[in-house]
């Protein structure tokens, strides 16, 4: 099956042209395209995709806003990739927040955006590790965990904790199976349980909590 797409800018010849560059691969459809948070939320109920590119600075509903209410609203498995024109900032920080799996610069290589929507929509995210830890560092750090966040750590398991630091750390399952010598099925098993037990969306809904939550500080490779 095709992975559904809609792409949300206000400006017509950036979002065409992400269109154009997304529609030429065999297993990506664009379905949709919208100028504006308010449009690119009837997107998203009208036509149910698998992954929204979403602009941050637009008129009317910025994209901020409108990720939070796609998030609400979804009854179905979407994910959201920022694209943004400046280096990580706060607008970005908050719609990680809201639930969005990533973010890509505008200026993003075509390569690089087809690969970016392919690993989200299995699941994946679009964080390295150093720019992950610059970002939430620059609303984390100077704040005291967040009480009802680190409540929910009590409901993993001491091997779910080592598996949870090491995801914040940017590890991938191939890395967690080699550095906890336990298999690859292990890990994917462990990581299930963590965003279930957590209720959370996917990995970078996990990275986010790691820090805020206090269970990892910010340059530091260890969990508490």
């Amino acid at each position: 099956m095709s992975i559904r797409v809609v792409v949300v800018d206000d400006q017509v010849l950036v979002r065409s042209g992400f269109a154009m560059i997304l529609s030429c691969q065999a297993d990506i459809e664009v379905v949709a395209e919208a100028g504006n948070g308010l449009e690119a939320i009837k997107a998203a109920i009208d036509h149910h995709p698998d992954v929204i590119l979403m602009d941050i600075r637009m008129p009317e509903m910025d994209g901020l806003a409108a990720t939070s209410r796609i998030m609400e609203l979804a009854d179905w498995p979407v994910r959201i990739i920022i694209l943004t024109t400046f280096d990580p900032d706060e607008y970005v920080y908050e719609a990680l927040r809201a639930g969005a799996s990533g973010f890509v610069l505008k200026d993003i290589p075509p390569e690089d955006l087809i690969a970016a929507i392919r690993v989200v929509a299995d699941g994946g995210a679009l964080l390295s590790p150093s720019i992950t830890r610059r970002l939430i560092g620059q609303f984390v750090e100077h704040h005291a965990a967040n009480a009802d966040l680190s409540s929910r750590l009590d409901l993993l398991t001491d091997r779910e904790r080592e598996v949870l630091a090491a995801i914040a750390r940017g590890l991938n399952n191939t890395e967690i199976s080699e550095m906890l010598f336990i298999s690859g099925a292990t890990v994917k098993s462990h990581v299930s349980s963590i965003l279930s037990k957590i209720d959370l969306r996917d990995r970078t809904q996990i990275v986010v909590f790691a820090y805020e939550s206090g269970f990892v500080e910010i340059g530091s490779h260890n969990n508490q």
